[in-house]
Order: structure tokens, then C-alpha cells, then sequence
């Protein structure tokens, strides 16, 4: 917690926290501390890369490619979506049917323990703005804007 508190403080040091943002995030270290909504710290140190989500133009074409190069299997399908998910036994790769094809949609992030008011709350401490996005897990976009999700580790 301690290092949350001086990381908060630096960055209301150099402005890129106004006094209301540190204001809120202490606010949420004390209740945190107190027990209202106590919990296991956030493990990101064991996270995993889950899966990477891409927009492709054609699902059959894409799935027939990645199970010949990699023997990848169907593990899941959500028609009305337009996705469909392969890998080795878990999702590796997950495909969406939209434009532009070739897009990396998202890579997911899997922490163990996910709960999803906790994870929102380390992410909004650390400045990130927490989205629940279309599916499960929760979203933020890194410096680059690249989507992130986070979700329970499988």
C-alpha cells in the first residue's frame, strides 16, 4: 500500500494528477485498508497472456489456416457475434468477423482471483480508464491505444 500512496503523490507532484484524482485515490486506499472491500492484492506477476483477439474477413478461411499450420482446434463459437475461438485445448486466438481484417482487436490479460470492482479500482489508482467493453473481463487502452482486457485467468 505504501507504494500506492508515494506513487499517487508523484504523480500529483508532477502535475499529471489533479487534487481531486489524489484526493479520490487515497480515499479508496483507506477503505481498501479498513476492509470495506478487502481483498488479495492484484497479482499481475503471475498474469498470463490469455488469448489475442482478430478482426478477420473470413472466420472458415481463418480457422482452416491456423488448424493446418498449427493443428489449432474449434474451442468455442459465438455465431450471433461473429466469433470463433481456436487453440491448443484453451483459446489461443480468437477471430471477430468485422473491418478492417487484419486488425488486432484486443490481447487479453488473465490475473488469478479476478474480481471485477477490485481490478477496477487498481486500474483507476494507476490513472487508467476501466471500460467493461463487449465480452467479459474489463478494458483499458495502453499509451498507444492498443485494447487490453483483463479477465480471469484460465
Amino acid at each position: 500500500m505504501e507504494t500506492l500512496i508515494s506513487d499517487l503523490l508523484a504523480r500529483f507532484e508532477k502535475g499529471s494528477l489533479d487534487r481531486r484524482d489524489l484526493v479520490r485515490g487515497l480515499a479508496l486506499l483507506a477503505a481498501s485498508a479498513t476492509g470495506a472491500g478487502a481483498q488479495e492484492e492484484i497479482d499481475f506477476k503471475t498474469a498470463n497472456i490469455d488469448h489475442i483477439s482478430i478482426q478477420v474477413a473470413n472466420l472458415q478461411r481463418s480457422v482452416d489456416f491456423y488448424q493446418k499450420m498449427f493443428g489449432f482446434t474449434v474451442i468455442s463459437e459465438d455465431k450471433p457475434q461473429g466469433i470463433v475461438r481456436v487453440g491448443n485445448g484453451r483459446v489461443l486466438v480468437s477471430f471477430n468477423h468485422e473491418s478492417p481484417a487484419g486488425k488486432i482487436d484486443h490481447f487479453s490479460i488473465g490475473i488469478p482471483r479476478f474480481n471485477k470492482d477490485t481490478v477496477t479500482r487498481y486500474l483507476q489508482q494507476r490513472g487508467a480508464t476501466v471500460s467493461d467493453g463487449d465480452f467479459a473481463g474489463l478494458h483499458i487502452k495502453d499509451p498507444d491505444g492498443v485494447n487490453v482486457q483483463i479477465s480471469s485467468q484460465k
